[in-house]
């Protein structure tokens, strides 16, 4: 059997949680793992021939060690400064999709795709109806997206202005929406909560990240879970009617928690899907 190489960038809580799947797997082995802090992989006794010490590196360590795919899931950052060179040596999945909005990243990273020898992959994360999204999208009849998003107020990782409007919500214990627009500066302002809705506006690529709207809403009630809600119009027809599409997805997770619990689960489905595809941007 011949087994998938994966990189690995990235070894908090979701990084860990791929690393033990990917390690499990008999048609998935580790190449490199990499991390800020080198002794964290020491703790969790990451065997030494793995550790990268510096992303730097990679290109070298990946002569050694082929690599197929390599994974982001540390900081947006990362794929800012590093995508590029990523996607020239092996398949890339973004686990940081608000690095997208930043639109000389996604047009640099969506010609090299297009035009190189390796696939871009997003991972759907929380979001619900991807691949629906995308078909309406590619068929030009998707007419408007916007993905809400509510969590308890200790689940956001904010700063500035929103971050002053999470705390209202915690001092007056009512649902309070931080922020209702689209979702290309949001994702500047909270990279690490919205990477679900950086998918969306992947998948809704008609649109993309300024015409999908985003609402983001602290709600101290919602202890235990992240609900996001997708709610999507197709294109009038003739007669005047149109498509109307609202899911729910109501995620378990522990208060405090930036990624829901069923989320680790779906990424790991992104792994496995993450092959295969040729060059391009796709939704995994």
């Amino acid at each position: 059997m011949v087994k998938r190489k994966i990189g690995l960038v990235g070894f908090g809580h979701v990084g860990q949680y791929l690393y033990e799947f990917i390690t499990s797997r008999d048609n998935l082995e580790i190449a490199f793992v990499w991390n800020r802090t080198r002794s964290v992989l020491e703790d969790a006794a990451v065997p030494k021939h793995l550790i990268l010490e510096s992303l730097e590196d990679f290109e070298s360590h990946t002569l050694n060690r082929k690599c197929d795919l390599i994974i982001e899931v540390a900081h947006p950052s990362i794929t800012k400064t590093y995508g590029m060179r990523f996607l020239k040596h092996a398949d890339y999945m973004i686990g940081s999709p608000t690095a997208l909005a930043d639109e000389d990243v996604e047009t640099g990273l969506r010609e090299l795709a297009t035009e190189g020898a390796h696939g871009l992959y997003i991972p759907v994360g929380a979001l619900w109806g991807a691949e629906d999204i995308r078909r309406l999208a590619d068929a030009g009849t998707l007419h408007s997206l916007c993905i809400t998003m509510t969590k308890h107020p200790a689940a956001f990782r904010l700063s500035g202005r929103l971050d002053e409007l999470n705390q209202t919500a915690v001092e007056s214990q009512t649902a309070t929406v931080l922020y209702d627009g689209g979702i290309r500066a949001l994702c500047g302002l909270a990279p690490n909560n919205v990477n679900t809705m950086a998918a969306a506006a992947v998948a809704a690529h008609n649109l993309g990240f300024d015409k999908v709207r985003g609402r983001l809403i602290a709600d101290p009630a919602a202890e235990g879970w992240h609900i996001i809600r997708v709610e999507a119009t197709g294109s009038k027809l003739t007669n005047g009617t149109q498509l109307s599409v609202v899911t729910e997805r109501r995620n378990p997770a522990e208060t405090g928690a930036v990624t829901g619990s069923a989320t680790y689960a779906s990424f790991a489905s992104s792994v496995l899907s993450a092959h295969g595809k040729g060059p391009g941007f796709h939704i995994c």
